[in-house]
């Protein structure tokens, strides 16, 4: 039985462990949809639930104190998890998250998923280990959004929102662009037309496909980085 819950577990953080944390964990999950929009998590809030995504695309977004700026430090879909502060120990973040692709995934209480880290130290152990990778993310794009160009960027954000999805097509508004990447709406309608220029990206109303993944990876100059990239 646990072997088939392996199998058909659709996230990779899930679909890692082993047989017997999967079959500890599996009785605490509960599958959800994830609606365009939805907040999971909001800053220094008590963190009521945690969610490992199957399908969607989850954006945790950091706010200036006076509310008037906003950006994204990192990017959630199925190869990770949302409410990483209760991994950390904690039971709040100074970040907020919300759901930008929707699509579904399971919820577990943060109750019980401290539970079953203290039942197992390998299912702790492999999800500290995702806090690490999530963390050079972030690290990553301080990088990026300090010293690339809005196209190069813009390449960057593509290709990871691209890994986590299944398919070409991305559902995005050039308005949602620009306030993941934390600059103007024109500067964003530009750098687009640029990649599409270039015939590394197709545009319509309100979606982006990509077209040709090596030349945008050569578009984000370096900025990419491949810790989990599209299978």
């Amino acid at each position: 039985m646990a072997d088939q819950l392996a199998m058909e577990a659709r996230n990779c953080l899930l679909g890692r462990m082993s047989c017997p944390d999967l079959a500890l964990i599996r009785p605490f999950l509960k599958p959800v949809a994830l609606k365009f929009r939805q907040r999971l998590q909001s800053p220094n809030r008590k963190i009521e639930n945690a969610f490992f995504l199957e399908r969607g695309l989850g954006s945790v977004v950091t706010v200036s104190n006076n509310g008037r700026y906003q950006a994204e430090i990192a990017t959630v879909g199925r190869e990770g998890m949302i409410g990483l502060a209760i991994v950390l120990g904690t039971d709040r973040s100074g970040h907020a998250t919300l759901i930008h692709v929707a699509g579904e995934g399971q919820c577990i209480a943060a109750d019980d998923l401290r539970y079953v880290m203290m039942k197992s130290r390998s299912l702790s152990a492999l999800l500290i280990g995702y806090a690490h990778t999530f963390l050079m993310q972030v690290t990553q794009t301080a990088l990026a959004n300090a010293c690339g160009k809005i196209e190069e960027r813009l390449a960057r954000w593509l290709l990871m929102a691209h890994d986590r999805i299944d398919g070409d097509e991305l559902l995005l508004t050039h308005e949602l662009l620009a306030a993941m990447l934390g600059v103007r709406r024109a500067g964003v309608t530009t750098a687009l037309h640029e990649l599409e220029l270039r015939k590394l990206i197709g545009t319509a109303r309100g979606s982006v496909f990509i077209v040709d993944r090596e030349g945008l990876k050569k578009a984000a100059n370096g900025f990419y980085s491949t810790i989990f990239s599209k299978p």
